[in-house]
């Protein structure tokens, strides 16, 4: 029998109550889970810059919204129907689900589940809402809400992971970091020996840097203004970086000075930055060259250069790097644990 809290907590949470406004530490009252929801006392959060969008109100303008997808936590209580965890457990929220019986989910070229669907409302699947701000209803970020003390998600959207995980680890590998590891490993299937360029070295740049390495790319083009992330970039297994501010030249053109002037098989445009993206696909080869465009940002359109793309160039956009929840995000933790790869 599940063993459901039926109180009321009232904790603290990072809440945005508008565009452009500053966000707010407020008390919020988090209701017990329902059916098929469990509720969790969060202990480690990060910070993502799609955290930031949503503060501004993108892609969908609901608030007050309570902020923070990356995180991980313990299960304080469960609803009805709950068997996949029990209280106690440790576990990571994740915006992205997976049923495994779907059409999607039986299939290896998407990881976006159809019968529970990737959401922006802020709203549990029943259309309602767990949290509440002074009588007023709040909305989560996607599936949850871990810059809060507590909160309430779909069990389809959480994944138990060994409690030996260091927390600051599983919270670092619940969003960024996998998902540019996912891009190179499960959504371009990078090859051995092939060439790459990563635009942005933050947490889902770095995580493509050691995706691609461990694919077998022979030479990894990291691009940043930003000076230090090169010695950052090159602990993960870069090979080349491009300040572009140390350049007249574009961006495309000093990644082909590196490639012989060929391009490089594969770019992943990970900022969300609207000229960068045809920066990337300039920077691949001719007829063959792939950009998996992962970054987002709040431009809900964008000018591409489509001689770039008729010349036999691939565009391919890319959510939490192609990695299906149940099936792929365990091996990247179990990876973290046994020392293929550190990220301190």
């Amino acid at each position: 029998m599940p063993k459901t809290n039926s109180q009321v907590i009232t904790c603290k949470g990072i809440v945005s109550w508008g565009n452009d406004e500053p966000l707010k530490v407020e008390e919020i009252q988090v209701e017990p889970p329902k059916s098929s929801e469990v509720r969790v006392k969060i202990l480690y959060a990060s910070v993502c810059h799609t955290d930031i969008l949503f503060s501004n109100g993108f892609p969908i303008p609901s608030f007050p919204r309570v902020l923070g997808h990356e995180g991980v936590g313990v299960v304080e209580s469960i609803g009805e129907e709950v068997t996949e965890v029990e209280e106690g457990d440790l576990v990571i929220p994740t915006y992205v689900a997976e049923c495994k019986t779907c059409e999607n989910c039986m299939s290896e070229k998407t990881n976006l589940c159809l019968k529970y669907p990737l959401s922006y409302n802020g709203l549990m699947l029943d259309g309602t809402s767990r949290m509440s701000i002074r009588g007023q209803t709040a909305y989560h970020e996607f599936s949850c809400s871990t810059w809060c003390e507590y909160m309430v998600i779909n069990v389809n959207f959480v994944l138990k992971i060994d409690p030996r995980t260091p927390l600051p680890d599983a919270s670092f590998l619940s969003c960024g970091f996998s998902t540019g590891y996912g891009a190179a490993w499960k959504e371009a299937k990078v090859e051995k020996g092939s060439t790459v360029a990563v635009f942005g070295l933050g947490a889902v740049g770095l995580g493509v840097v050691m995706g691609a390495r461990s694919q077998g790319a022979a030479k990894v083009v990291g691009i940043d203004k930003n000076p230090r992330k090169e010695t950052k970039g090159r602990a993960f297994g870069m090979t080349d970086f491009i300040n572009p501010d140390e350049s007249d030249k574009s961006i495309a053109e000093l990644v082909k000075d590196l490639t012989k002037g060929m391009g490089v098989d594969y770019s992943f445009e990970c900022t969300g930055v609207p000229p960068l993206i045809n920066q990337a696909i300039e920077a691949t080869k001719l007829g063959a060259g792939k950009i998996i465009q992962i970054g987002a940002g709040e431009h809900l359109s964008v000018n591409i250069n489509f001689i770039g793309l008729i010349l036999g160039r691939t565009l391919k956009g890319s959510i939490f790097g192609g990695l299906k929840a149940k099936s792929n995000l365990p091996i990247i933790y179990e990876k973290c644990r046994n020392g293929c790869y550190s990220l301190n």
